[in-house]
């Protein structure tokens, strides 16, 4: 992405740098948001708790579907109720806050890799972050983590200032950005901060300087901004909302939460395959600190090093397994891998032939399945009729038409091609391999978002939001049985709770709802619930899930 020749990066002012960073950000984050649906759960839930507060008037108290919701702490809900207060309560207004956090996490990446290392590693930083597949996925969403992860990376960042200069500022803005962490998303910001600190420290036998005045001022600062919301819960009363928060947190640490499992690699795979090329040139540092020129660089290096292995270990024990729940990871592991081609750019390190073989291995994987789904609707009936898939359900979403896009086809093998040609030419040096190569990925993931994802919705939960969105402004009520969802909420547009009528199963499967029911089933629980309410008047089925209606008092 850089030239070899450092003139080029000379010529051009910081102040430059910085505004084409934000134009390549704002040119790859801000199109397409509102493209797709918003997903089931994380996406729906937290724009919903947003949607709520707009028809609430409440802005203190988080709620999902009007009633208390203790899982998340308010801050990037308020995001999501300024971006709809802007943009209408849409897709695009959902996703905008996120889009807007990959700019800053871009310039944030540039800022710190200038002025710790050169103006060099902080573009190559920026550039490998963007060209990272799941990196780049997550500022295209609607969910709390992005924000997150950039609070612990700067509150952590300032922390390593501090330990350099001792300076005061630098406490109050390690603490402050630590309280934003805990306010957007909970305490797993302390033992995640805690833990990167104290490994630290151990590792530095504790001989460091510290003023001991700083600690308190520390204290404050973050009791004031991450505590600011719980002391507003306790002020007005809601002891047990936050409760019911502290025992989720712990609940999500020691038990699978909602089906949520997997092995205890989990995270390492999904690391390896989705931030790629990060990934793969991080792996040679990954425990030893090279390219560091000066004990400050040895420190920031080092630091990076125990944030990763902070994250991978710890949400590997923990229990609950979600994709992003390692995505705090991408920061420090995308820094070792542009520090790795730092070093290749000065001629003191090569591109492996066991990088190259990885890299091929990896990005091969990823394009030839992407390549091959256009083809999924022509096979499907095959896998279906050969008994393999067990899952009514899962048959009924396979059903669905993807309307497939086939230049995906033809872009997947084209982006494959140029990869491996440049990837493995004897006449291009390695720096300029990655630098191409770098574009190549942020094409790739571009296109990706774009082709792919409107086809893959069809098969998950279209059908069922597509009902949903022809029931708004209608005045009854949408109630989804033997299966959790937040769909229901955000796309039939539920109205504000008005009256002191139970809101449970046996109100709206029975008649005794005061308006019309109607009722979304997946397909292999349908059977029960029709048997088991007579009253319910089948409507019709499309793609798993199950559509039927009940009136008033019946």
């Amino acid at each position: 992405m850089l030239s070899e020749k450092s003139g080029m990066l000379n010529n051009l002012s910081i102040s430059t740098w910085r505004l084409l960073i934000v134009f390549a950000g704002a040119l790859l984050f801000f199109p397409f948001l509102g493209q797709v649906h918003l997903f089931d759960w994380d996406e729906i839930n937290f724009a919903e708790c947003a949607r709520e507060m707009l028809e609430s008037g409440d802005y203190l108290n988080v709620q999902i579907d009007y009633l208390p919701f203790w899982e998340k702490p308010p801050l990037f809900i308020w995001m999501q109720v300024l971006s709809m207060k802007v943009f209408g309560i849409y897709e695009y207004a959902a996703r905008f806050p996120n889009a807007v956090c990959g700019i800053l996490s871009l310039l944030f990446l540039f800022e710190a890799g200038r002025k710790w290392y050169s103006l060099r590693l902080g573009l190559i930083w920026a550039g490998i972050y963007l060209a990272s597949l799941l990196p780049f996925f997550y500022f295209k969403t609607g969910i709390i983590d992005p924000w997150f992860n950039l609070f612990i990376i700067a509150s952590v960042y300032f922390l390593i200032r501090y330990f350099q200069k001792t300076g005061w500022q630098y406490a109050v803005l390690s603490a402050l950005a630590a309280g934003l962490a805990v306010l957007t998303k909970g305490p797993a910001a302390v033992v995640i901060i805690g833990l990167t600190l104290f490994v630290f420290l151990l590792i530095k036998k504790f001989r460091v300087k510290v003023n001991g005045w700083h600690i308190p001022l520390y204290l404050l600062v973050f009791i004031l901004t991450g505590g600011a919301w719980f002391l507003m819960q306790l002020a007005c009363g809601n002891t047990e909302i936050i409760m019911d928060f502290i025992r989720y947190q712990i609940r999500l640490f020691t038990t699978e939460d909602a089906g949520h499992g997997g092995f205890f690699l989990y995270h390492f795979v999904i690391v390896f395959l989705g931030a790629a090329p990060a990934s793969v040139l991080a792996i040679p540092s990954l425990l030893k600190r090279d390219g560091c020129h000066s004990p400050e660089q040895r420190d920031f290096h080092l630091w990076m090093i125990i944030l990763f292995w902070v994250v991978m270990i710890l949400f590997s024990i923990v229990k609950t397994k979600i994709v992003h729940y390692s995505s705090l990871s991408y920061y420090p592991l995308t820094f070792i891998a542009a520090l790795q081609l730092l070093r290749i750019s000065e001629n003191k390190s090569t591109l492996k032939r066991w990088m190259k073989v990885l890299l091929a291995v990896n990005f091969s994987l990823l394009s030839l399945v992407i390549a091959v789904m256009p083809f999924f609707d022509r096979i499907k009936y095959h896998i279906i009729s050969s008994g393999m898939i067990k899952d009514d359900f899962a048959t009924g979403n396979m059903l669905a038409n993807g309307d497939w896009n086939p230049f995906i086809t033809l872009l997947c093998i084209a982006s494959l091609g140029v990869f491996l040609f440049v990837l493995f030419s004897p006449k291009i040096s390695s720096f300029r391999k990655m630098a191409v190569l770098g574009f190549v990925y942020v094409f790739f993931n571009f296109s990706v978002m774009y082709f792919v994802t409107p086809s893959v919705e069809k098969y998950s939960q279209h059908a069922a939001i597509e009902f949903l969105k022809s029931l708004q402004g209608q005045d009854v009520y949408v109630y989804t049985a033997g299966h959790k969802s937040y769909a229901h909420l955000f796309y039939q547009k539920k109205p504000f709770r008005g009256n002191d009528m139970k809101w449970d199963e046996a109100t709206f499967m029975t008649g005794k709802a005061d308006k019309k029911v109607y009722v979304i089933m997946k397909i292999n629980r349908a059977p029960e619930y029709l048997q088991k309410y007579p009253a319910l008047q089948f409507i019709r089925s499309e793609n798993g899930f199950v559509f039927a209606e009940i009136e008033a008092g019946k």
